[in-house]
């Protein structure tokens, strides 16, 4: 069966939220936003593409950063609605420098820092 980006269910907005987990570890990256033409060009290029919602503009992950994410494998949820980006991750995943935006913990009501920027 052939994919279709089309099939997905879209939010008013025309979006679809994207969880980009490491193909190796499968340590949880990052969460961002996809459009059908960004599916698109990500599965053309095998560069993964988001859609910025605060630039409004396709954002290629990597490309002025260098810290680039190669897609290993997409995988789409039962209800449709949500994608998996299993990537090769090169460098930090998120904008703050750290492995991956999920750097806060809670532990007994309080917040933790559960890893610092890299470098």
């Amino acid at each position: 069966m052939t994919f279709d980006p089309a099939s997905l269910e879209f939010n008013d907005a025309g979006l679809v939220p994207a969880i980009a987990q490491d193909a190796k570890t499968h340590e949880v990256l990052m969460l961002a936003w996809m459009s059908a033409e960004s599916i698109s060009r990500t599965l053309e290029t095998g560069r993964v593409t988001y859609w910025s919602r605060s630039r409004q503009s396709f954002w290629v992950k990597g490309e002025t950063s260098g810290n680039v994410q190669k897609l290993v494998e997409m995988r789409v949820d039962c209800d449709r609605d949500c994608l998996l980006m299993l990537v090769d991750q090169t460098g930090p995943a998120c904008h703050t420098g750290r492995r991956s935006c999920f750097y806060t913990g809670v532990e007994a009501g309080e917040e933790v820092e559960l890893m610092a920027p890299e470098g």
